[in-house]
């Protein structure tokens, strides 16, 4: 049945001259913040899908943070947007008469079916419901800085009649102020009365009245409580290279989106599209009750309000604003191995034969910057890893079923060779006001920086990677891995002198000493990789630009940086990019730009292939384009607590859903065989799983002989998700097509239970698993909350009856973690493991049914090549189990070459039921093909 939550969201489907600016007069200084008088509203324009205002400077300006803008424009827009609910029932209508499709009609306006077989009234309903508002408020004259088209295309939408939107837009005239409402509910969103719009500048002040203690989530990057702090709580956004990703600092990306969470009064989401540097403080005092106020270094505000109502339906209509998430290659989803400090291509060769000579998969060998020579990009050390080593390592690599990733940072050396010269001759590089190109410190010591928005850079970028990553002469990588992109700039502010900073602190670092032949074998590598073997050596005016006049180095308003001044450790703030664009407003752009530009070069090599890019430094859209991997965190266990919040942000909240950090831990310590252990099953269930760390504490591959407990884990890990690869490849493949998150805060799934507000120690992996990891140091027991629904433990298969409670493991070995099947899922898994994906996608499946307290049960599995970007075949696969009756439809475009070679169905249909799991075979079980997974099916359980 609808619930309705449901039915109401079906019901309610349905520069020529320069900007005006209030001066400073000669004889006034600059006011508190608190003294400014806000704006007046008139010349009110409202059509049925839009509202427009002028909003004009209210009394004598404050100029605080810079200098008041004087004239303003306000614009509503409601707008619409796709939004997916799933399989429902309808009374059937055979329009054309009995024998012709059958069409099912709920009661609604603007409910769209997409008939999944003429045999069924099972139909799956996307309305296109008006659940997004959009707001602006932006300067009159249009020069103050907005985020380019071009970085982050806004939402296709069509705008619709204001009283058929879920959401309603009211005002105040004088002084200005305006409020969000949710129409069902009654209940205010976002209200900005009893305090100020601040417009300046070089500061944007906008203040909105919360609810006491209000559940609130987002506004990354942050390693602070999953749940947001409401008091006292100041989160900054402002990429910077954030070694060990201290808690309460600015960390390398920025996503400007919070959801608030109501429980049973529904979720919504608000999102500012703003790249400026910012505090968003939340607070709640006598004075003012709860609040969350932005405080912008420039810009506009642009504000997305979604609908939800339930947290899923938010994330999805994010994903709308953004752009919903790439689709990865399946092998991505493999295990991946780095370790910065690699001695040579040797070293590189023993990790990946060591692996196999201890029977843990490896999907991915990566080679961190230690490839390089001298750490200069597109480049290899002539005497560690040279290039007739290195494609030997490749191809043997590939041949073996696996492979290949190297890092490539932004930065170029400044120095004579290929690389630089050739982004010279391009204008591709950034540039002080003179002409002569900007120089900081990074690995290689000084360097240039490319310019994302110069036009001759995407060319450029794609010449570098075409030559040295080129199949026949070059490196022949499978991927890539960007990284130092927020962008990271080892000088001082204001690195006066490049060459004299690099020189002192020993940029770049010296390489470690030449072996004339690997010291140990590397079985499976051919006769050079082996003992013995040789080496054979081969600002202008214009629209949206910002504002003249401002000070780009030391703003009157100080965001909370923690590098210090907003130039320090990075760009310098007032360089101007090609397009006029000042690095000031754009600077949190950088990294997200550089993944756009790096993944359109992987494609120019590689047109066909879907691209793997992981980058470090991200904003908002970001997801549309590669995935993220969580930087460098230490080797504790808070480090590995926090990483579950982390991932739970990017994926479900951001819409980066290819996301982990580095398992194990990368650096501050040497990780404990303990740590490694849990951290290894832990890493299983993120979507990017990789084992990396520095190159100063203990190696920690997990086959080390000083990490036992890590290696028995790590095969069981690997085994357990390969096993569900198919079935969390189907949950990313979901959310790219329509938002739904792949993994799952617990309060996603059960959005009324009060108890799941805070969780940030266990999630879903997908929507059918629920994840429960031990979490205390060194500890072999846990404790955990299970809802009131029915489970079934993962590795027993028994039924687990959740009342709502905490539940304490009292032992769960290193080699284990607390799995459950949620009631009512059906989940598609691998019958048996492998040591590559390509050898996994040849093992038959089980589908493992999990009935709900009613009995029935759902799932899907999504299927294709695993690599083209164009998929001439695919196959969409309905799992339902109900009155005992297990049926397969769907579309069947795609042959996998397997079978579903068992269907076992878990307790008795749910209940407090603890009989023992009943598993069926199938009728054909004789015959080696199974159960086929290119045509419908049907078949009783029970």
């Amino acid at each position: 049945m609808l619930t309705s939550t449901v039915l109401s969201l079906i019901a309610s489907a349905s520069f020529s001259s320069c900007t005006a600016i209030a001066r400073r007069q000669s004889n006034t200084t600059s006011s508190s913040i608190e003294s400014c008088p806000g704006y007046t509203a008139s010349n009110v324009v409202q059509s049925g899908s839009s509202f427009t205002a002028d909003l004009n400077l209210a009394g004598p300006a404050c100029n605080t943070y810079g200098t008041d803008i004087q004239n303003l424009t306000l614009s509503v827009d409601y707008q619409t947007g796709k939004l997916t609910l799933g399989s429902f029932r309808f009374p059937c209508h055979y329009p054309g008469g009995p024998g012709l499709p059958c069409i099912a009609i709920p009661t609604a306006d603007q409910a769209h079916l997409i008939l999944l077989s003429f045999a069924t009234i099972e139909c799956l309903l996307t309305i296109s419901a008006a659940q997004r508002l959009h707001v602006q408020i932006y300067d009159q004259a249009e020069q103050v800085y907005q985020v380019p088209d071009s970085v982050l295309p806004r939402p296709n939408s069509s705008n619709v009649d204001a009283n058929s939107s879920e959401l309603s837009f009211t005002y105040t005239a004088n002084p200005f102020s305006f409020a969000v409402t949710r129409k069902s509910s009654g209940d205010v969103l976002f209200n900005t009365s009893g305090s100020a719009l601040v417009f300046e500048s070089q500061y944007l002040r906008l203040r909105t009245q919360l609810p006491d203690s209000p559940h609130l989530y987002g506004l990354g990057e942050h390693t602070d409580p999953f749940q947001l702090n409401t008091t006292n709580y100041t989160r900054t956004l402002w990429s910077r290279d954030a070694y060990t990703i201290p808690t309460g600092t600015n960390l390398y990306g920025n996503h400007p989106v919070y959801f608030d969470h109501r429980g049973a009064s529904g979720t919504h989401g608000v999102f500012l599209l703003n790249s400026n540097g910012m505090d968003i403080k939340i607070n709640n005092t006598a004075q003012t009750g709860q609040y969350l106020e932005y405080n912008t270094l420039g810009g506009i505000v642009d504000l997305y309000f979604m609908a939800g109502p339930s947290p899923t339906q938010v994330s999805q209509q994010y994903a709308q604003v953004v752009g919903l998430p790439v689709m990865m290659p399946y092998w991505g989803f493999g295990f991946h191995q780095c370790r910065y400090g690699m001695q040579d291509v040797w070293e590189v060769s023993e990790v990946v034969s060591n692996y196999s000579a201890a029977n843990i998969p490896l999907e991915t060998m990566w080679t961190d910057i230690d490839y390089m020579d001298y750490r200069k990009v597109f480049t290899l050390d002539p005497d560690r890893f040279p290039l007739n080593l290195m494609q030997e390592l490749v191809s043997t690599i590939h041949s073996r079923q696996q492979h290949y990733i190297v890092m490539v940072d932004p930065a170029v050396a400044y120095y004579n060779y290929t690389a630089f010269n050739n982004g010279a001759s391009a204008n591709a590089f950034l540039k002080f006001s003179n002409g002569s190109i900007y120089e900081g410190v990074v690995w290689p010591g000084p360097t240039a920086f490319p310019d994302w928005f110069a036009p001759g850079t995407q060319d450029y970028w794609n010449g570098e990677f075409a030559s040295f990553f080129d199949a026949t002469n070059g490196v022949d990588i499978d991927a890539l891995w960007i990284d130092m992109n927020e962008a990271s700039n080892f000088c001082h502010y204001p690195c006066s002198d490049p060459q004299g900073y690099a020189n002192s602190n020993g940029d770049p670092p010296q390489p470690p000493p030449v072996r004339a032949s690997p010291p140990y074998p590397a079985p499976g590598f051919p006769a050079n990789f082996q003992p013995n073997g040789t080496i054979s050596k081969r600002q202008a005016s214009g629209d949206m630009l910002g504002l003249p006049g401002r000070d780009f180095i030391n703003p009157p308003y100080q965001i909370s940086d923690a590098a210090g001044s907003i130039s320090n450790l990075t760009l310098n703030t007032d360089l101007i990019h090609a397009n006029g664009l000042a690095e000031y407003d754009t600077h949190n752009l950088y990294g997200t730009m550089m993944s756009v530009v790096s993944r359109n070069a992987m494609l120019n090599r590689r047109p066909a292939d879907r691209p793997l890019v992981i980058t470090r430094s991200t904003f908002a859209g970001a997801g549309a384009h590669v995935g993220h991997w969580l930087g460098d965190n230490p080797a504790t266990w808070d480090g590995y607590r926090i990483s579950i919040a982390e991932q739970l942000e990017f994926a479900a909240l951001f819409q980066v859903p290819m996301v982990g950090s580095d398992v194990c831990g990368y650096t501050a310590y040497d990780t404990s065989d303990q740590l490694c252990a849990r951290w290894s099953m832990l890493g299983a269930f993120s979507p990017f799983y990789r084992d990396h760390q520095d190159n100063e504490h203990l190696a920690h591959e997990f086959y080390r002989s000083y990490l036992p407990m890590t290696n028995n884990a790590s095969r069981v890990a690997i085994n357990t998700r390969y096993l569900l690869l198919d079935y969390i490849y189907t949950a990313l493949y979901q959310q790219t097509q329509d938002g739904t998150p792949l993994l799952n805060p617990m309060f996603f799934i059960y959005p009324n239970d009060t108890n799941t507000f805070p969780l940030q120690l266990q999630f879903f992996f997908g929507n059918a698993l629920l994840i429960a990891p031990v979490t205390d140091d060194n500890s072999t027991s846990v404790t955990y909350y299970l809802p009131d629904d029915i489970y079934y433990d993962w590795w027993t298969r028994e039924p687990v009856r959740g009342n709502g409670s905490y539940v304490t493991e009292g032992y769960v070995g290193f080699d284990g973690i607390p799995i459950f099947y949620r009631g009512g899922t059906i989940i598609p898994q691998r019958i048996s493991s492998a040591n590559t994906t390509a050898e996994l996608r040849k093992q038959d499946f089980e589908i493992v049914v999990a009935p709900g307290l009613d009995g029935s049960a759902s799932g899907t599995l999504y299927l294709d090549e695993g690599n083209s970007i164009d998929q001439p075949q695919t196959s969409n696969i309905e799992f339902s189990y109900e009155g005992g009756v297990f049926k397969m439809t769907g579309s069947f475009g795609y042959d996998p070459g397997v079978s579903i070679a068992k269907i076992t169905l878990l307790g008795s249909g749910g209940g407090n039921s603890t009989s023992t799991n009943t598993s069926l075979t199938t009728q054909n079980k004789e015959e080696s093909k199974g159960i086929s997974l290119t045509a419908e099916y049907t078949t009783k359980l029970a």
